[in-house]
């Protein structure tokens, strides 16, 4: 077409396009598409919180983690336990890739990862600042991510990319307590619980999910779950060292 008429017909739609109609059409499209799109999606909510088995009762009660032999020796206290992570287990149509550059940071403080377990999805680069002044080491041998950032000291940063789904083992070869765990998972679908065992995940497109609550040393839980449009499903877990086979 040539310019002159492209240009004609232009100036004959010009009016309509400014004109107050026009803009309040356009405006309402806007807010109806945006509102369209806010409705479709749902949310999970609820609680983890792990149980011991009934059987530790009787030495806690039988007054021996009081001798001198004991008391020493560190116990689990399983109402305290937090670093849960619920996320769908499962491949979700349309989940979008993560944020581009560094998204997660793991710090490196009075000889302690902070935090302890995080959950990213696949693709994410994770920082890793030593904050300390004292050389700390990164490293894992874990078969999803093996890996070694060497040594290095307070203001000096390095980062790591996930590419691989699976649960990331992470030490410092130089202090024995230093660990910590990335969870790297498929979909953008997961929450961390916070100090009371709660979590939510925002959201979800509407469908039917096997929704998994983890632990680092707990056998983990699944459950189905029903998500709908704009609505908020409930669903909580207990996790306790249950149901695995005995020799």
């Amino acid at each position: 077409m040539a310019p002159s008429a492209t240009k004609k017909i232009f100036s004959a739609w010009k009016p309509l396009f400014d004109s107050r109609a026009m803009k309040i059409t356009l405006v309402g499209l806007v807010i109806a598409l945006t509102f369209t799109s806010a409705v479709l999606a749902g949310t999970i909510t609820g609680r983890v919180k792990a149980q011991s088995r009934p059987e530790v009762g009787e030495d806690l009660n039988s007054g021996k983690y009081e001798s001198s032999k004991y008391k020493f020796l560190e116990r689990i206290d399983y109402d305290a336990l937090s670093d849960f992570i619920v996320y769908i287990d499962q491949a979700v149509p349309g989940a979008h890739n993560p944020p581009a550059g560094v998204a997660r940071v793991v710090i490196q403080k009075d000889a302690t990862f902070k935090p302890h377990v995080i959950p990213v999805m696949q693709g994410t680069t994770v920082e890793w600042p030593n904050k300390d002044d004292i050389y700390h080491n990164v490293f894992s041998i874990s078969d999803p991510k093996p890996f070694d950032l060497g040594f290095y000291k307070h203001n000096e940063v390095k980062r790591v990319s996930f590419d691989k789904p699976g649960r990331v083992d992470i030490f410092c070869s130089i202090h024995k307590r230093m660990s910590c765990i990335v969870l790297v998972l498929t979909n953008p679908y997961f929450a961390a619980t916070d100090k009371n065992g709660n979590y939510v995940i925002r959201n979800v497109p509407p469908g039917t999910y096997r929704l998994r609550a983890w632990d680092e040393r707990l056998p983990s839980q699944v459950k189905d779950v029903t998500v709908t449009e704009s609505g908020q499903s409930v669903v909580d877990f207990v996790l306790s060292v249950k149901g695995l086979p005995q020799y």
